[in-house]
């Protein structure tokens, strides 16, 4: 590229298993392009749609490529067409690239090597914890996800883990090339409303997921049911849709629980205002590495109930509870949180959100790129 000069470094950034109804993935995503801008560099976000696009947006130039719906996600596309991407990769001739996906995008470490353009992987999810979430055995899933994370790290010159949970498997591997970086959330639209909380006669407990195997969501519906054979009036609202939502309506119908399902919520402020009036949110996912809508709970002055085999217990510190990966355990971890004074755990919630502003998050993975502010001028 030539003919005009410009400071900064352009962050080409690529993620699959991107949907219009997808919530962390696309959060981190755009969170981080708008950082990288006022750090004075040029992101580029590629990601897979219906169509073809080629927009700027706050956070940055976001070019869309045609790609295929994956069946049985709930929308998910997938980037195909390794020689076409590969001539975009060409044209648009970056100085870092940072890829959000282990699997179908992992060629580009690669083409990366070859270019001799420092590359970063980001590790949204563990490998051994999806391949147990769709049924894989325990042992064989840790020799799989050995496999897949040797050439991972192989082909990245740094691969990003946003939590000490995350970057377990690496270090199991031996991986030298690991760095550190958590995710964050927006302080400022996700914060406690005055008045926040349910009637005093009802528990409301919100779960906020994409509805897909991966996350269990159906635990929360076990939950549910539990904790009103128990007589606790708790009921449950649901933010998020994905392929398994019709199953969990019909559980919810056969077992005449009071669940409302809202679908997915694109408005962050009505959002916010939902996980603020709920006494308790759940995470039921195993495989989470982070965790963002229960750290943008816990913002909203709620408390969080998390699975324990995810790395939420690291991300909520005091301000909530984990639990095995069933009903019974979660209906205990709610009872837990519901015996604790409820401005205490409003305050303990807040200032949890607190210790993960974007500023920080920001700072972090462009420290994973080398990237200070203004670092190159090209031309």
């Amino acid at each position: 590229m030539s003919g005009y000069a410009r400071e900064g470094l352009r962050i080409v950034r690529m993620a699959n298993f991107v949907a219009p109804a997808s919530g962390g993935l696309r959060t981190a995503l755009r969170e981080l392009g708008a950082g990288y801008r006022a750090a004075g560099h040029e992101p580029v976000l590629v990601v897979p749609g219906a169509r073809a696009s080629d927009r700027m947006t706050g956070q940055g130039r976001v070019i869309t490529v045609p790609g295929p719906l994956l069946p049985g996600t709930g929308g998910y596309r997938v980037l195909t067409g390794r020689p076409a991407l590969t001539r975009l990769l060409e044209e648009l001739a970056p100085d870092r690239l940072e890829v959000s996906d282990r699997t179908t995008l992992r060629w580009t470490g690669e083409w990366a090597r070859r270019a001799r353009v420092p590359a970063v992987m980001v590790s949204h999810e563990t490998a051994d914890g999806v391949l147990r979430t769709w049924g894989l055995p325990r042992a064989a899933a840790g020799r799989a996800a050995d496999r897949l994370n040797r050439r991972t790290a192989h082909a990245y010159a740094r691969v990003v883990c946003t939590t000490e949970w995350a970057e377990r498997e690496f270090v199991r591997i031996r991986a030298r090339n690991v760095v550190r970086a958590p995710l964050g959330v927006d302080l400022k639209v996700f914060r406690p409303h005055p008045g926040a909380g349910s009637d005093p006669g009802e528990v409301v407990v919100a779960l906020c997921s994409r509805l897909s195997v991966e996350k269990r969501p159906g635990i929360a519906i076990d939950a549910v049911r539990v904790l009103r054979r128990r007589g606790i009036p708790v009921r449950l609202v649901v933010a998020g849709d994905g392929p398994l939502r019709g199953r969990m309506e019909e559980r919810a119908r056969a077992w005449a629980l009071p669940v409302t399902f809202l679908g997915h919520m694109a408005d962050r402020r009505r959002l916010a205002a939902l996980q603020g009036a709920a006494d308790v949110c759940l995470a039921p996912g195993p495989a989470e590495t982070f965790g963002l809508a229960a750290l943008e709970s816990l913002a909203c002055g709620t408390p969080v109930v998390a699975s324990a085999s995810s790395a939420l217990q690291e991300v909520l510190g005091a301000a909530g509870v984990v639990a095995a990966d069933d009903g019974s355990a979660f209906a205990d971890a709610v009872e837990e949180v519901l015996g604790w004074p409820p401005a205490v755990r409003r305050h303990r919630a807040r200032v949890r959100a607190e210790c993960f502003g974007w500023d920080r998050a920001v700072a972090a993975f462009l420290g994973a790129h080398d990237a200070a502010a203004g670092s190159v001028v090209r031309s």
